[in-house]
């Protein structure tokens, strides 16, 4: 197996600059509210009227999802044809929109030099939950994970990951009709989870200000309560996300002892079971949080006999705590296979007889590979695939 990854390479080489392309305009999709009043006084609005103009800007772009500056009829037509003249909103592009069966959306996203990353939309009885991306590709290398025999390419801006849940929201026809609070509406999407292509906390900084943004009462307005985080355990990052996003937290967990986590989750190597554990029972102190989740791949004579979910319970103990037990998603070539049926529900019965929750998820989107651990993108599939050709007609 690879050797545990290294601290990753600085925000500023590995994020793209907020400039759009274009006629070198900024993009206010992604901006803190305080990063938009600066760049609102450097285009020429007054100082005096700057926190102003930035909240009606705000609301127009993040509670009504309206795109261009014309539309903003409160504010007048020579102060619309100055953001024009200094700004656009620009989401990342929908190169494709699949449907699953069950309901299912998956969205391949292109973004900024090119790159693709993809978005996983889910209805449910009451709720709607998207799967938003942090990295383009991802640096964690986990073995039964389709994402991570893609290679880092880049993070993602906090634009890109806020563009997601707009993009989503686009599609789902969500945004408020014209006179319409937000609050009159159906709300489709209704909980996000940063459980996408990419380690969310190797790319703090962005999702936070994206989150910030989602979180926001005059905007998207999500509850901190329906976000979850999942990490793979960048432990020096899990009180920072407690004081500065305060959303729920997931661990990729997969597995009871150091020698088979390090093996499954490789970046158990830098932060051991021990350590993270650690970090995991100060979390719901820091930020009120109901519990933590953790999830559980269940993979066929790897981790899922009965000595395993024993011992599960025998770490965890302390820590509120929610199971998320995860049929494994095979993908081709895949190094392992799904636990049977009967096995997952008698690691289940052991996990729910410790009074933990321990519900088995059902797997969603796996005719569209939209499924956990199966997202990674079409171009990188397809560099595979030219790759695998010529290799096979001696070319390289």
């Amino acid at each position: 197996m690879p050797d545990a990854p290294k601290a990753p390479i600085t925000q500023d080489v590995l994020t793209l600059p907020r400039k759009a392309v274009e006629g070198g305009k900024v993009n206010l999709v992604g901006l803190t509210r305080d990063a938009l009043r600066d760049a609102l006084i450097a285009a020429g609005t007054p100082e005096k009227q700057a926190r102003m103009r930035a909240g009606q800007v705000w609301q127009w772009v993040y509670q009504k999802g309206v795109r261009s500056f014309d539309d903003m009829t409160n504010l007048a037509k020579p102060y619309r044809a100055l953001l024009a003249e200094h700004f656009v909103i620009e989401v990342p592009e929908v190169v494709r929109r699949e449907l699953s069966t069950d309901g299912t959306r998956k969205y391949l996203l292109r973004i900024a030099g090119g790159h693709e990353v993809e978005a996983v939309y889910i209805p449910e009885e009451g709720r709607g939950t998207l799967c938003v991306s942090s990295q383009v590709g991802c640096t964690l290398t986990c073995s039964f994970c389709h994402t991570g025999t893609q290679r880092l390419v880049r993070n993602l801006t906090a634009g890109e990951i806020v563009g997601q849940i707009m993009v989503a929201r686009d599609d789902l026809g969500e945004w408020p009709l014209p006179g319409r609070h937000p609050k009159d509406e159906q709300r489709l999407l209704s909980n996000i989870v940063l459980m996408g292509m990419g380690e969310p906390l190797y790319n703090f900084e962005n999702v936070r200000d994206a989150m910030k943004i989602a979180m926001d009462g005059e905007g998207i307005s999500l509850s901190r309560r329906r976000i979850t985080l999942s990490t793979s355990g960048v432990v020096p990052e899990i009180a920072r996300t407690a004081a500065e996003i305060g959303c729920l937290l997931a661990v990729s967990f997969h597995a009871t002892t150091d020698e088979v986590r390090d093996q499954l989750v490789p970046i158990n190597k830098r932060w051991n079971i021990e350590t993270l554990l650690g970090a995991l029972r100060e979390y719901p102190k820091a930020t009120n949080s109901e519990r933590i989740t953790f999830e559980y791949v269940m993979l066929k004579g790897v981790n899922d006999s009965d000595e395993d979910a024993h011992r599960l319970i025998k770490l965890i103990e302390g820590i509120p705590a929610k199971i998320n037990l995860i049929p494994f998603n095979e993908w081709p070539g895949a190094p392992y296979e799904r636990s049977s049926n009967n096995r997952i529900r008698a690691f289940a019965d052991i996990i729910y007889k410790a009074g933990y929750a321990s519900p088995i998820r059902t797997p969603r989107g796996e005719d569209i590979m939209a499924a956990c651990g199966q997202l990674k993108s079409e171009t990188e599939r397809a560099r595979k695939s030219r790759r695998q050709i010529e290799a096979d007609a001696g070319l390289s």
